[in-house]
């Protein structure tokens, strides 16, 4: 059976707390598994959640300030211990390549998996995995930041009903769909659109075009809200947003399912963000993250 889920390792912003890891996010995406920002500590929450270096088949790194990249080499090597055994691909943004460069290549180990180096560096797609598209987006932060966007293209669903009343049936319904048309009942008469689904991950930045061009439409978002509305200003000066800005964001692109995250060490009482999210209108599916939580990606609807 498929499983489209977000397993959330970390939440912390620059530094870990006692309660919140640095960053790190698996998403399940039936036989897919792509890991996003792995920080320092990554392999330990792997472990504590249940995930397998063997669950990995790619990692997008928006950044390289630590809180979302130390982890790589933990994480690098462990997939090489463990002898995973299909290739894993890597995105990151190309100007940081020395970063990766050093982080890959951070200790003495023995290689036993092809780590596929696809950096970024420009808006666009970027891969195919499994028949959906992976997209990069280009995002506001004092180094250079891509946000990442998974799409499943829109299929077909057939209607038992109207199949009857035209006295389709059995092979025949396959031949439709294939052919569009039989004995003169057209596909759309019979079926309608099934909408893909779709991913965003948004991570370190303030607001700008990129960040609502990646929510557009999702049905899970993951995004950054390091700050309360209060400190608006602290967030324009360091790149990010706030838990207010993020939900507008969510609000104004029809986000079905939001997940906050990678919250600063100065606030001690989660349920604000919560509270200023919806207080800037958004009402849809709200989850605070927390460490070791699984976030199921929303069923169709």
């Amino acid at each position: 059976m498929s499983v489209r889920e977000l397993v959330v390792l970390g939440t912390a912003s620059q530094v870990p707390t006692r309660h919140r890891n640095h960053n790190g996010y698996l998403l399940r995406w039936d036989g897919e598994g792509i890991l996003f920002d792995p920080g320092e500590g990554t392999q330990r929450q792997m472990l504590r959640a249940g995930v397998a270096a063997h669950d990995l088949n790619r990692i997008c790194v928006t950044h390289f300030h630590g809180d979302h990249s130390l982890g790589l080499a933990g994480v690098i090597q462990r997939i090489n211990l463990d002898r995973v055994p299909h290739e894993v691909t890597a995105h990151y943004p190309k100007s940081g390549q020395r970063f990766f460069d050093r982080l890959r290549y951070a200790t003495a180990y023995r290689e036993t998996v092809e780590i596929v180096e696809v950096p970024v560096s420009a808006d666009g797609l970027i891969a195919e995995p499994g028949g959906c598209t992976l997209e990069a987006r280009k995002l506001s932060h004092p180094v250079e930041s891509y946000g990442y966007r998974l799409v499943e293209p829109d299929g077909r669903r057939m209607l038992p009903d109207r199949l009857a009343a035209h006295g389709i049936k059995g092979p025949d319904v396959g031949r439709i769909q294939r052919k569009g048309v039989l004995n003169g009942v057209t596909l759309d008469e019979v079926s309608e659109t099934r909408r893909g689904q779709r991913f965003a991950f948004v991570m370190d930045t303030r607001l700008c075009d990129g960040v609502h061009a990646l929510a557009e439409g999702c049905d899970l978002l993951v995004i950054e809200s390091t700050f309360l509305d209060e400190d608006e200003q602290l967030a324009v000066e360091h790149g990010h947003l706030t838990a207010g800005q993020a939900a507008r964001v969510a609000r104004d692109a029809g986000v079905r399912h939001l997940v906050l995250t990678h919250f600063s060490q100065r606030y001690s009482e989660p349920e604000e963000f919560e509270r200023q999210a919806r207080a800037a209108g958004f009402d849809g599916e709200l989850t605070v993250a927390h460490d070791l939580l699984r976030v199921p990606v929303p069923k169709r609807r």
